[in-house]
């Protein structure tokens, strides 16, 4: 059963299986691996319910993010294994909003200094933190692509696909994979591992993807897929943890 199956109606069911969308693209040969935005801002600093994680914590997906957490770590912990590479995203701001635009205007609470660059908010949970040789992007729209370096460090570690976590699902996730594809890239998203702060967003964002633009399955799925992988693929041309030090240091 697919996760949005209980808010699908029939007439739409029935469209979409007639017009034959939804047909599965497959995993790419050299997957990265990418985190969206699971900083402090995104999920609170612990497992709470969202409604009180909101009070401190006003961007949170509550509890479903640490449900989120615990799938990406499973993850991590293969992809690192096998030396795929990693990119993490966040996204501060200036203390004046100037480098978000319009997106400030859309939250009553925007001029807040929780995502401020130097807030602990911005920072990556400490249970899926960064470690050496990962790559970290700082971008100011939805997208990890707008304007950021991303597409030229996954064509540089010879990368055609991603493994895509982290959140929102209908915000930040959804505009990364539609650049994904955009630069046809073959994307794939394990349901458990990308979180929302809105249930139904998070299933009808995860259906319109999966019809029109990537692979949503499960995390089951995905890792067997990672364990399936031949460990160093990219080790020509991406530094793994290992010998990140002395890349660094040339």
């Amino acid at each position: 059963m697919a996760v949005w199956d209980d808010v699908l109606s029939d007439r739409d069911r029935q469209i979409f299986a007639a017009a034959g969308w939804g047909r599965r693209a497959g995993f790419g040969k050299r997957p990265a691996v990418m985190i969206i935005d699971v900083n402090y801002n995104f999920c609170g600093d612990k497992r709470e319910p969202i409604l009180e994680s909101i009070k401190r914590w006003h961007f949170s997906c509550g509890e479903r993010a640490w449900d989120g957490i615990d799938a990406i770590r499973k993850i991590l912990a293969v992809a690192r294994r096998k030396r795929l590479p990693v990119f993490y995203t966040t996204n501060p701001r200036r203390e004046d909003g100037f480098d978000l635009g319009v997106w400030t205007l859309k939250g009553t609470r925007s001029d807040e200094e929780v995502d401020v660059m130097g807030h602990k908010g911005n920072e990556i949970v400490a249970e899926v933190a960064p470690e050496q040789g990962d790559v970290f992007i700082e971008k100011r729209k939805p997208s990890a692509f707008f304007g950021t370096p991303l597409m030229s460090y996954l064509t540089n570690a010879g990368a055609d696909s991603l493994i895509l976590t982290g959140t929102t699902t209908s915000g930040c996730v959804r505009a990364t994979a539609v650049d994904a594809l955009s630069y046809d890239l073959r994307v794939t998203i394990p349901e458990e591992a990308v979180f929302d702060r809105g249930e139904l967003s998070h299933k009808i964002s995860l259906f319109d993807l999966h019809m029109k633009y990537v692979d949503v399955t499960d995390l089951a799925e995905v890792l067997r897929h990672l364990e399936s992988l031949e460990a160093g693929l990219f080790d020509e041309r991406y530094p793994p943890a290992a010998r990140a030090a002395s890349v660094i240091a040339r």
